[in-house]
This record gives C-alpha cells, structure tokens and sequence, in this order.
C-alpha cells in the first residue's frame, strides 16, 4: 500500500498539523516509554528542515472529552523537545484563539504542541466543524501516527478531508515493514501470539493461521487452548465460552497446514503475588490443583516455540507468554525474547504495547528488525482491515494533485 508521503509536499514557507501518537505510559506525571514521542522526531526534523513550521496534535489517555490534568500533553512535549534539542511550545488548547494565535505567530522551524484532542467529545466523534477548527491552524496535514491509524476522528480522518494531506515518515515506515506480513508475501512466516484474550485476537488468530507456517500461542489465552484439549487449568485465567473458538482455530491451522503449537509446561503459583512451584509443570503427566495457576510458560515450551519458528524466515510476535511485569513469571517472555534476539536472517517483527515493553524491559528492541508503535492498529492492519487513518490519505499516484 502507498500512501502520499511527507516527502512529496512542498512545505517551504507552510504551517504542518502533524498528528503524532504521543499517547505514552505516564507514572505520576512523568513519561515512563518514550518510545513513540523518540519514533515520531525524524518526521519533525524533515518538515523543519524544509523550512516549515509544525503544529503538532495528539491525545493521551481517555478524558471523556473533559479536561483532566492526568492526561495534560505537558509532558510529553517536554520530553520530545528533548529529543529534537530545541524549544517547544505548548498550547493550552488545541483549538479556540489561543490556539490560533499561537500557530498563526510560528516561524519556519518553531514547533508548537497543542494540547490533549481528546479534551474534547468532538475528537472521537468525528466531528466535521471540530476537524475545520484543526485544519486552521495549518497549510498541510501530516499523519505520523500509526498507533491512532485504526480510529476514524477528527484529527486522523475528518481533517485529512480538509487539506493537501500525507503520510509521515513513521507512518510509511509502519506500512512498509507490515505489508508484506498483510498480503501473505513474508516467506515462511510464524506468528507468537499471547497475552490474555482469545476474544481480543480471534479474527487475528484466524488470520495468521491462513498465512502462517508455524503458530504458537502462550500466555494466558493459551489456557483456553489448554482446557479446549483437555489438559489441566486450576484457577488460571482463560475464557470458558471461547473454547469452541479456540478449536476452529486450531481447525483453520490445520487446514492450511499451519502448525500449531501450545505450551507443554508452565510455571505455575497459587496467585501473581505467591511464590512459583520450583519445578515447572508438565500439562500432560501432572494435575494441576484447583487454586494453583499457569503464571508463565516453562522451558520446555519455549524450547520447542524458538526450534519452530526459529525454521521461518519471517517471525511476528504479539503477546508476552507469562506475566512478564513479576521477575517470577518473565521467564518464557524473555527466553523467547533472547531466542529471537539470536537470530540472523530472519525478518523479526514486534506487535502491541506490552511485548514492545517486554523486548524493551530486555534490553533487546535493538536486536529485533521492527518494533511497531501500533498496538491495535498493527493487529488490525495484518488482519487485513482497512484502517481509516491510512485509507484517507492520497495515494501516492495521486501526489501531484494537492501538493
């Protein structure tokens, strides 16, 4: 998919709304990850480079359409001025006269940070006029924001409509690395897949079986494959009514010839704040209590996992394996992690917010080729959705129409 870039607009002399994807974890008014605000820097310097001004927007959290000083944009245009090593201005709205104001008085090479879209209900509603108010403030729009891609608002769709748009540097980045993993042209491909949910990933899952050369599945999602086969669960987390679920996948991999694969061994506890069993049990020989729980996948399953998609020349992996946050339970998550991270001619690709944490939490994002900052929306573009964000914006045959 090509998409108008950055690259073919003329921004000499214009005013860029550039919508990022600033919405990072915060810990008590600090940012905790930067790593979105540090992705989206390179597509700044490029504007500012070809004599344009930025008026940066976002959101962060969930306001509800209220101003909640928990979610104040404040720190994160701290922390990216940071990153560009210049001074940063912060609106204290991201419309009205202020606003206007504000951007009206940039100069070639100033960047101003509005604040949280999301202080206003218009945002996610869409709202036509609320866009008009955004495309105000610029000549051009830019959508940087891949982690936003899969919500049609204002400030990723509405305003797209509205003036010469295009997509930033991160944004074609994001399209270039998943696309060949969406249209099934990766080569032998394998795809980890954890976290809690089956619910949460089911078209995924089905997706991916379609593709895929090898599947496995860990985490808690994996005790409903588990309890699907009969094999013991306890008290873990898993969902009852997605076992019928859980067995048509495994039906889909089977179909396609993908090999499916779920843990033989887990780490296993009387809860997250209980000390783990010293040996790992083994799901076909041993019964598991009832008021014990799979915290973790064992070494076994993660032996046989790496051996597996260690033979594919493209691996994506969504999902931690265990509770990685407890030491107790980040075993798997960080063998598997470390397995990857040893490969060498194979494409490694990483999905979601909380494995893109794990590799991170390992010292080991540098080791993978592409750690995505789109955590739903990435999951939703290799399903093969259409992402609104995206879908809006020119396509590149079409670049010379509004430049």
């Amino acid at each position: 998919m090509k998409k108008r870039s950055i690259r073919e607009l003329d921004l000499a002399g214009k005013r860029v709304l550039l919508r990022l994807d600033l919405n990072v974890p915060m810990d008590e008014g600090r940012v905790a990850d930067d790593t979105r605000i540090k992705a989206s820097a390179p597509t700044i310097r490029y504007a500012l480079e070809q004599g344009a001004s930025v008026v940066v927007c976002s959101h962060l959290g969930r306001p509800k359409g209220e101003r909640n000083p928990a979610f104040d944009l404040t720190p994160a245009a701290v922390r990216l001025a940071r990153h560009l090593r210049m001074n940063v201005q912060m609106a204290p709205d991201c419309i009205g006269p202020v606003a206007n104001e504000m951007a009206g008085n940039l100069n070639p090479g100033q960047v101003l940070v509005l604040q949280n879209l999301r202080f206003h209900e218009e945002e996610e509603a869409n709202d036509a006029y609320f866009a008009s108010q955004l495309a105000d403030l610029a000549d051009v729009y830019v959508n940087d924001a891949f982690g936003a891609a899969h919500r049609a608002h204002a400030s990723t769709h509405g305003v797209a409509k509205q003036l010469p748009s295009a997509a930033g540097l991160l944004l074609q980045h994001e399209i270039t690395a998943l696309d060949p993993i969406r249209n099934g042209q990766a080569g032998k491909m394998g795809f980890i897949c954890g976290g809690a949910k089956v619910s949460d990933k089911l078209g995924l899952l089905e997706r991916l079986a379609e593709i895929s050369e090898v599947m496995v599945i860990g985490g808690a999602m994996a005790n409903t494959f588990l309890l699907a086969q009969g094999l013991p669960t306890g008290s873990s987390l898993l969902e009852q009514n997605m076992v019928e679920a859980a067995n048509e996948i495994s039906a889909i991999a089977a179909e396609q010839h993908c090999r499916l694969l779920i843990p033989s061994d887990g780490v296993i506890a009387r809860g997250a704040d209980a000390p783990p069993r010293a040996k790992p049990l083994a799901f076909a020989e041993e019964e598991l209590p009832d008021d014990w729980q799979i915290l973790d996948v064992g070494p076994a399953t993660v032996e046989a996992f790496a051996a597996a998609v260690g033979e594919c020349d493209t691996i994506v992996w969504n999902g931690p394996l265990g509770l990685f946050e407890r030491e107790a339970f980040s075993g798997g998550t960080r063998a598997m992690a470390e397995a990857l991270a040893a490969l060498s001619d194979t494409q490694t690709v990483i999905c979601g917010g909380e494995t893109a944490a794990a590799v991170a939490q390992f010292r080991l994002t540098d080791r993978m080729t592409h750690v995505s900052t789109g955590g739903g929306a990435a999951l939703e573009y290799l399903q093969g959705l259409e992402l609104p964000g995206i879908a809006v914006l020119p396509d590149a045959d079409a670049a010379d129409e509004d430049a």
